[in-house]
């Protein structure tokens, strides 16, 4: 499934990290164990509790229990949170990514398009606590979901992009909200290489609500959704949309980090 992935915008981990220091607080400096959770930063916290569960965001150090944490629920090493987590303080100095600085991302990748639709769709998943901003584990839990996780939990986020009011169940308006913003981003010239049923935002979704077997006014949960879209793969296909310019950006980006 296809969103301009996070590590691609942040950079890959080093290949050779060096080794965080053997203290409560790993991957930036340490601090004693009783260094209370300082507030986000101003700049970067539009809402959300004033302490961060993710770390000491004005050492750059993040506790070691939440790497622990991390690092079981989606299997990354330990070298490639503590590069990432570098990275991501860069671009955000308060330790969270707000939902103007998520479009702006887009926006990079989508220069001659407007991504800021699908955008805002994607940051509502990735979003776990509503708070409107994205710390470094939401972050890294939609890094895992979307890029490396196993295809069942990719389409668990994919399920969730799709329920937009997030009631647990998606109708087929909201398969069509989301098709739309897709549309959006594509290039005019990849448009035309589309085939006539699925040309438009109204036919991709209706040949997508077909698929399913769904009646207009049904609803689609979310074991239905991936037990259906696991067993077929124009499914698959019509959920998603990787853009030609996009595919070739990420690879001169692979070349030239």
């Amino acid at each position: 499934l296809w969103a301009p992935p996070p590590s691609k915008y942040w950079g890959e981990p080093a290949a050779n990290p060096p080794n965080p220091p053997a203290s409560p607080w790993v991957c930036g400096q340490q601090q004693p164990e009783t260094t209370p959770l300082p507030p986000t930063h101003p700049r970067n916290s539009a809402a959300g509790p004033a302490a961060s569960p993710m770390g000491n965001s004005r050492s750059g150090a993040l506790s070691r229990e939440l790497l622990e944490e991390l690092q079981l629920s989606t299997k990354f090493t330990q070298e490639e949170l503590c590069a990432w987590y570098q990275s991501f303080l860069k671009e955000c100095p308060g330790g969270r990514i707000t939902r103007q600085q998520f479009q702006g991302i887009y926006a990079k990748f989508f220069p001659d398009a407007d991504p800021k639709a699908y955008a805002e769709h994607v940051f509502r998943s990735f979003d776990a606590n509503s708070d409107g901003t994205l710390d470094f584990k939401e972050y890294v839990v939609a890094l895992h979901m979307t890029t490396a996780g196993q295809p069942s939990q990719k389409l668990e986020w994919a399920f969730s992009l799709y329920d937009v009011d997030g009631n647990g169940a998606i109708s087929k308006s909201e398969v069509l909200e989301i098709v739309m913003a897709i549309f959006k981003m594509i290039n005019p010239e990849d448009a035309k290489h589309l085939p006539d049923d699925e040309n438009t935002p109204e036919k991709r979704a209706e040949k997508i609500w077909g698929f399913f077997g769904k009646k207009d006014d049904d609803k689609l949960t979310e074991e239905e959704f991936i037990e259906g879209t696991l067993a077929n793969k124009e499914i698959l296909r019509l959920i998603q949309f990787e853009p030609q310019k996009v595919k070739e950006r990420l690879k001169e980006k692979e070349k030239n980090p």
